[in-house]
């Protein structure tokens, strides 16, 4: 790619960017969000197409001009993008081969198409039956889904955007394993990644991307890429922590949750919370830590106004009194936010505007006389676009056009709008860059500063230690360890992540 230029409505995403990806290599392309990665991916893989953009693409030593994604299939480069292109009410088979199915005199062939896809997911490792749907399997096991159908349209050079974002460590070891697979196989892969240890691990080839344009592109064996030098090239200087420093003032306990027991939604025989209580003080930040599926995440939706599974016991005291929490409404009116794991599909409404976003969660607080204060929401947006640092030209703008990290900032904003005393934040640095987390851990900080309760639940171990005052394990619904920050350490926290007893408190 030379000279690759691409502007949106008021912004400059890519300029004058090249990259040189070399057959065969696993090439990785590191920067901050909003660096344009993805774009730069969008336009070799024609999802902008030619002559939307300036600048030449060559491949396999002839130029292409793409006029769509499919002008680029055909010529063998497959894209497997962030939030995953499968439809949940379809089956693997129907997944694997939408728009590309075999066909017989006319025909759909499914019996060519199970055969085949059963090929497919043997050679990505997927052990399923092909006529399960999709909904039913994990997000790791949806990669592979993916990854077999880009492999169903004679891949040659597979691009893979943040594929291990969402995957716990197994299935990210397992699919790193797998382009190591391909790579012997001949297949080129171009990676971007967020998580430096694996592109450190995997890559041949590492380009840095910096506010639209290419800062450097490093080779493995030249001996000189670490953690620290990709760093330095993604954000523009030396990050001497990765977590501001911060000194805690922590006061009385403010927040408390005794007995809480919930049954998941379907199935009436598992307790997705079991006789869960924990505490957070007032000025704290409490992390929660588990292996997926520990029912981290149904305990904090749980306790935020009853939004996940039945409840069946435990009370909830706030300042010492019992209040009950029955509903969404109920959790804000009594000072709670949540800030899902899930950005896109339930923190956000991809078709509203910043403004319209901020404001969200209590338009009460800018409405005069059952009327919206326009000019109160723009302030407002405004102050917090400001104060957040989110990188977009106005706050009319689409929320859908931001990167990762800025629609994260977005979906902090929109809580911290309510004025919380208590802020659950669930994986709130996931698919975000390493400079952007070191803001976001700043806001944090800053929360608890002001005299609120925080709890974050994060599957980055590091992140805990270095963030946390507190932190919870939890394992199979029941929290089995607290630990202070001084006492944690990794292999302490994964002791207590994978067992069933409660263990004593260093």
């Amino acid at each position: 790619m030379r000279a690759i230029t691409k502007e949106f409505p008021g912004v400059r995403a890519l300029s004058d960017v090249s990259l040189v990806v070399a057959a065969g290599e696993i090439h990785a392309i590191c920067g901050e969000n909003g660096a344009g990665k993805s774009t730069l991916m969008k336009v070799l893989s024609g999802v902008h197409p030619y002559g939307t953009y300036d600048g030449d693409i060559f491949y396999q030593g002839r130029e292409c001009r793409f006029g769509d994604i499919r002008a680029s299939e055909h010529a063998g480069i497959v894209i497997i993008h962030q939030e995953l292109a499968l439809v949940p009410g379809m089956s693997i088979t129907e997944n694997i081969f939408l728009g590309n199915e075999p066909r017989r005199w006319g025909r759909i062939d499914w019996k060519a198409a199970n055969h085949r896809a059963l090929e497919l997911m043997s050679l990505v490792g997927l052990k399923e039956d092909p006529d399960t749907l999709v909904k039913d399997i994990g997000v790791g096991k949806q990669q592979l889904v993916e990854i077999a159908k880009a492999f169903a349209k004679d891949v040659k050079l597979l691009i893979l955007d943040e594929p291990t974002a969402a995957l716990n460590e197994t299935d990210s070891r397992h699919l790193l394993d797998l382009l190591r697979g391909f790579k012997q196989r001949g297949i080129t892969s171009i990676m971007i990644s967020h998580k430096l240890n694996e592109v450190e691990a995997i890559a041949d080839a590492i380009t840095i991307l910096r506010d639209g344009r290419t800062i450097e592109t490093i080779t493995v064996a030249s001996g000189e890429v670490d953690e620290d030098r990709i760093v330095r090239g993604m954000v523009g200087r030396d990050l001497e922590s990765r977590f501001p420093e911060h000194v805690p003032r922590i006061g009385e306990v403010f927040f408390e949750v005794r007995d809480w027991t919930v049954r998941h939604p379907i199935s009436a025989d598992r307790l997705v919370c079991k006789n869960s209580a924990f505490t957070v003080r007032r000025g704290e930040i409490v992390g929660f830590a588990g292996l997926m599926g520990a029912g981290r995440t149904e305990l904090a939706m749980s306790i935020f106004g009853r939004s996940y599974g039945v409840h069946l016991d435990g009370k909830i005291f706030k300042d010492g009194r019992e209040v009950e929490i029955r509903s969404v409404a109920d959790a804000i009116a009594h000072g709670l936010a949540y800030v899902s794991e899930d950005r896109k599909a339930i923190g956000l409404n991809l078709l509203d505007d910043v403004k319209t976003s901020v404001v969200a969660a209590k338009l009460s607080k800018i409405t005069r006389r059952g009327v919206l204060d326009e000019a109160a929401q723009y302030h407002e947006a405004e102050s917090y676009r400001k104060s957040l640092r989110i990188k977009t030209p106005t706050v009319d703008e689409p929320v859908t056009r931001l990167s990762g990290g800025n629609q994260q900032k977005v979906v902090l904003a929109k809580w911290m709008f309510t004025d919380p005393d208590l802020l659950i934040l669930d994986e709130p640095t996931r698919g975000i860059d390493v400079g952007a987390k070191y803001e976001i851990y700043g806001i944090i900080q800053r929360l608890a500063d002001e005299g609120r309760g925080v709890i974050v639940i994060s599957s980055e171990m590091p992140e805990l230690i270095g963030l946390c005052d507190r932190i919870y394990t939890v394992f199979e619904g029941a929290i089995t360890g607290e630990v202070a920050r001084r006492d944690a350490d990794p292999e302490l926290l994964m002791k207590q992540m994978t067992s069933s007893r409660r263990l004593p408190t260093p």
